[in-house]
């Protein structure tokens, strides 16, 4: 029997009823397949992507073209879990005739089930148009990618006098807006305690304590792909960096002693085909090639 679909009321419904919500980024297929048959909930196509796929230095070169890539990858690779995919920098900020254009793309071209999208208040009209065509909308405050310059680095939010109010705000107007969950991201735990206990939509936490009704991570992350990469909020549940690099060190070693590929890892004639194979010595194409 073909498992349902995790979707938008769902997800609302896990909430409403105290189970947990695991959510994971992914940009291929194979990882998608294998994060949905694991039973993740949700697969975001982030742009984080652009650092941990294509070595960008952050978020802001990531383009539509580059999410739509990903996206449609993932797309083919998931059957039970919603993909969300993430709307680049500079791809919803012009307009809200832009926003609505390219959250169009991620979902007609993409085959995203939902979008994504950073900001408060300030995109709430976007929100509401986003929702009222059919589009559902993630949310994302608290430390956000795309304002690194302005935020003055990957830094935690929230801690400034005040700070738990606006954030607060954010998310009550994003919910108003009609987004179905929002993101928390680099959030003092008590703070992103208290906007999930006061909103009806879920929350998923990254950086934001377990008082989140869910929880996302960067699958490189959470595989222990970066060595030189560990912040606070990040559990390794798996080291592979180390065991890949074994692994092909193993690979490159058998090559080049010859004991990879061995006989049973090669293909050998059967006894029909060497006579094929003499006769084709004998043609006059394969005569000038020897001369």
């Amino acid at each position: 029997m073909k498992t349902p679909r995790v979707t938008v009321p769902s997800l609302r419904n896990q909430k409403a009823r105290g189970e947990k919500i695991a959510m994971l980024t992914a940009y291929d297929a194979t990882f998608a397949r294998l994060l949905d048959e694991a039973g993740v909930d949700i697969l975001l196509v982030g742009d984080s992507g652009g650092m941990v796929s294509a070595g960008y230095e952050n978020t802001l070169p990531v383009t539509m073209e580059e999410m739509l890539f990903w996206c449609r990858a993932v797309a083919r690779g998931a059957k039970r879990a919603q993909i969300v995919g993430d709307m680049p920098f500079m791809s919803y900020q012009v307009s809200i005739e832009q926003g609505l254009t390219n959250a169009g793309r991620l979902m007609k071209e993409g085959g995203c089930h939902a979008v994504k999208l950073e900001g408060g208040a300030i995109h709430a009209e976007l929100v509401q148009r986003l929702v009222s065509c059919g589009i559902p909308v993630m949310g994302h405050i608290g430390l956000l990618p795309q304002s690194v310059h302005q935020q003055g680095g990957f830094k935690v939010q929230g801690r400034e006098v005040g700070g738990n109010k606006r954030l607060l705000e954010d998310a009550l107007a994003l919910q108003a807006a009609g987004a179905y969950a929002i993101v928390i991201e680099g959030v003092p735990a008590p703070i992103a305690t208290e906007i999930s206990a006061a909103l009806t939509v879920p929350t998923i936490g990254i950086g934001a304590g377990p008082g989140c009704d869910g929880q996302v991570l960067v699958i490189n992350d959470l595989l222990g792909m970066d060595e030189a990469f560990q912040p606070k909020f990040v559990r390794r549940f798996e080291t592979l960096a180390g065991k890949i690099r074994s692994a092909v060190g193993d690979y490159v070693t058998e090559v080049r002693n010859g004991t990879f590929p061995n006989a049973d890892e090669s293909f050998g004639l059967t006894s029909s085909a060497a006579p094929a194979l003499a006769l084709a010595e004998a043609t006059p194409y394969a005569s000038a090639t020897k001369k």
